[in-house]
């Protein structure tokens, strides 16, 4: 991973949660993408994106979450972002439509229990 960027991905009980830190762009979203991918058991519910630490993220990083909930999507398997209301990088992801593709929750522990509780 890039120096300007670090992921810590754990399994909350069947729902993967991939804490982003730093920033998303050119020179990592690609390496970002291959690591959540590879850490997703076919087992999961889906993947909670925690963003609350991510302090840039540009064009390349908003392709990210759309291919990521493609792929996803493809496995029967949900992509959640998390991210509190204040953040300033919600206007980013409302200015692309993320929600139109991803839901965006306040928090982690919201974005966790909105999977586990979808049909």
């Amino acid at each position: 991973m890039s120096e300007i960027s670090s992921i810590d991905v754990r399994n909350d009980d069947g729902v993967i949660v991939a804490r982003v830190e730093g920033e998303v762009d050119l020179s990592n979203a690609r390496e970002l993408g291959e690591r959540l991918t590879a850490a997703v058991p076919n087992a999961a519910l889906g993947v909670v994106m925690d963003l609350s630490g991510t302090t840039y993220l540009d064009s390349s990083g908003v392709y990210l979450m759309f291919e990521l909930a493609a792929r996803l999507g493809s496995r029967q398997q949900q992509l959640r972002v998390a991210l509190p209301e204040t953040a300033p990088l919600r206007r980013v992801l409302t200015v692309v439509d993320l929600e139109s593709t991803v839901p965006i929750a306040a928090s982690v522990d919201e974005a966790v229990a909105e999977i586990r509780a979808a049909p």
